[in-house]
């Protein structure tokens, strides 16, 4: 059997390496399986909380026998130049000398995952630094513009992985350049509906009332509706992310109020009294109470 059919049969039975707290349609987990096994450059868009590092994450969890993975928070990136290229220092006994970043040193490992999280929210200058490195005709880093200054190739079969929160609501990405985009293939990821969200609590929380937990789905559901609606009241939805925390808080004593007045109400302005969101959010969670 030639590489290539090792490949094709590895992504045919992709479905079977899915974890099974992991509620992701398998077609999207075939494909990440495709961008793994081909090198490819995949971006995970969607809403805050909807599970876009989880997935990246279980994804090089699959395949850390042969494929070494590396985490780069782009989001809290202050000196991009720093972190995707490296630093000069001084010694006195060696004198001046460059020390290369983390992101260097793994992009010369073959067949490595590199997860760019949130880049969305990383400075211009840290995508400018990314074009030719992701560029699938390039794929190299130059230390520096000097003429003679070297340059890194990236190793073979590396897989750049990157999640990106894109829409009105987050303040605090940036509209990412279109030539960086057209860099990755693209995957979108969703929030979960009602049954599938209870599905998930009661995976990870197998000892927490079930009642509760489909409680805490349906409230997600109905913030979920209503920013889909016509003349929403809220800005933004409950997220899985804050379901599971929910759930947590439950399942070591606090109640579902409690959890709501920790979680869930300081998300939500109260500015403008009975009319706020804040106040439409503890009206709904009032009637499961």
């Amino acid at each position: 059997m030639d590489k290539q059919e090792t490949i094709r049969d590895r992504i045919k039975d992709s479905a079977k390496t899915k974890p099974v707290e992991l509620f992701i349609a398998d077609v999207k987990w075939k494909f990440l399986n495709y961008c793994v096994l081909l090198g490819k450059n995949v971006l995970i868009t969607g809403p805050a909380g909807s599970g876009k590092t989880v997935t990246i994450k279980q994804i090089a969890s699959t395949y850390q026998d042969s494929h070494p993975f590396f985490y780069i928070n782009c989001g809290s990136t202050q000196d991009p130049r720093s972190t995707f290229i490296g630093n000069t220092h001084y010694d006195k006994s060696s004198g001046t000398f460059f020390s290369q970043s983390y992101f260097v040193k793994a992009i010369q490992i073959p067949n490595a995952i590199i997860l760019l999280d949130e880049i969305s929210r990383a400075h211009p200058e840290a995508w400018n630094i990314l074009m030719s490195v992701l560029d699938i005709n390039q794929r190299y880093l130059r230390l520096d513009e000097e003429v003679d200054s070297p340059t890194i190739f990236v190793a073979e079969g590396v897989t750049f992985m990157a999640t990106a929160n894109i829409g009105n609501e987050y303040t605090s990405s940036r509209t990412m350049d279109k030539g960086l985009l057209d860099r990755f293939l693209q995957i979108e990821m969703e929030l979960l509906d009602l049954d599938t969200e209870y599905k998930l609590l009661q995976t990870y929380f197998p000892n927490v009332e079930k009642r509760w937990l489909h409680v805490i789905a349906q409230i997600a559901e109905r913030t979920r509706k209503e920013i889909q609606s016509h003349n929403p009241k809220i800005s933004s939805s409950i997220s899985t992310r804050n379901t599971l925390e929910m759930a947590r808080l439950i399942e070591n004593g606090f109640t579902l109020g409690e959890a709501a007045e920790i979680l869930i109400y300081p998300s939500y302005d109260p500015v403008g009294g009975n009319d706020s969101e804040r106040t439409f959010v503890k009206q709904l969670v009032q009637r499961y109470l």
